[in-house]
């Protein structure tokens, strides 16, 4: 994979609303083998079907942006409309993208852009032949999508799911369904807020999703729900940590969290999100977990936000600073897992 070579200078003439630090060193110097960073920007990225592409937002509020992993090479996929910037973007089972952003936006209120109330779903055509179509609904945080099927489920207070379907060519939502209620989850979680994540793969016969609670020690669990049964399932079972979850892993044992159990309490000035990495966790019950990187061992950076190819072979991912923003990325990383094995086996490390 070429890596793309790309300066982008970034001015925030409000400080106080400023999203990122101007910093876009890397932790790892020098980076390991299985590590290339292949974008100079961006953040929230998700693979394409075929493993080709990865899309990814510019910044918050910003444009959408697609990469050739090969190449390197850059494609917008906004430019051609007006709009006040988008917050989520990710493939349909169909190739279509699914898009997250509110219709107005105010630089000296921007998180407002951000909220449920504002932050609406928009399905935007491959073919790039248009604006994209609102589809009536708002969502708190990201969607998700199935890989398979056109299905999504979003939260505002509670988790939806429903069909995208097409009519006369346009998307809209069928068969809306509600999903979880915070009032459903098991005790010690009872109440807690919610944010989907993940339809689980190979079957998506199950939606994992968080259960958040932002106390004085902000606490995250990993949650799953049967969509037939609709039992649901507490997979990290440790409310005294904050444990996030990511992208999953194609046979849909693992998937991907971001976490703070290598540094459970927070600094002074900083959040609990500000200490973490990322970890491999196992979906059998057990509450296995296994760390994967180590940006945050300085506890100057943090790595997040990972997605897994469709294969399991790879993960892109990004890297930000402590303090910033959730969500806030300085590139697009990506982590090859056969190359990983292999250098560690060569070096005798686990």
């Amino acid at each position: 994979m070429r890596r793309i070579v790309l300066v982008v200078l970034l001015l925030n003439t409000c400080i106080g609303y400023a999203q990122m630090k101007p910093n876009t060193d890397l932790p790892y110097d020098p980076m390991p083998p299985y590590l290339e960073k292949i974008t100079t920007f961006g953040q929230r990225c998700d693979w394409s079907h075929d493993g080709k592409h990865l899309i990814f937002l510019e910044k918050t509020f910003g444009d959408v942006y697609e990469v050739e992993v090969e190449t390197g090479i850059l494609t917008p996929l906004t430019h051609h409309f007006f709009h006040e910037g988008f917050v989520r973007a990710l493939y349909l089972a169909n190739g279509d993208i699914l898009l997250s952003g509110a219709k107005t936006f105010d630089a000296t209120e921007p998180w407002k852009s951000r909220s449920p109330d504002h932050a609406e779903l928009w399905v935007l055509k491959r073919d790039l032949s248009g604006p994209p179509t609102p589809l009536g609904v708002f969502c708190k945080e990201g969607p998700t999508c199935s890989r398979k099927q056109m299905k999504i489920a979003w939260t505002v207070d509670d988790i939806y799911m429903a069909e995208i379907v097409y009519k006369n060519d346009i998307p809209q939502l069928s068969e809306i369904d509600t999903l979880v209620k915070s009032e459903n989850l098991p005790e010690p979680v009872t109440g807690w807020r919610l944010e989907t994540q993940n339809f689980r793969p190979p079957f998506d016969d199950e939606l994992i999703f968080n259960a958040h609670y932002p106390s004085i020690e902000y606490e995250a669990e990993v949650m799953g729900i049967d969509l037939k049964t609709r039992t649901i399932v507490n997979y990290t079972k440790r409310p005294d940590r904050y444990d996030e979850p990511e992208g999953i892993f194609p046979d849909g044992k693992y998937t991907l969290v971001e976490s703070s159990r290598h540094h459970s309490k927070r600094g002074e000035n900083n959040t609990t999100w500000d200490f973490i990495d990322l970890y491999k966790l196992a979906l059998d019950g057990s509450g296995e977990m296994e760390r994967l990187t180590f940006f945050n061992e300085g506890l100057e950076y943090k790595a997040t936000n990972p997605v897994v190819r469709d294969d399991g072979r790879y993960m892109a991912f990004q890297y930000s600073i402590v303090g910033e923003t959730t969500g806030i990325g300085h590139g697009i990383l990506i982590w090859d897992f056969e190359k990983e094995k292999q250098y560690k086996k060569q070096h005798n490390e686990k």
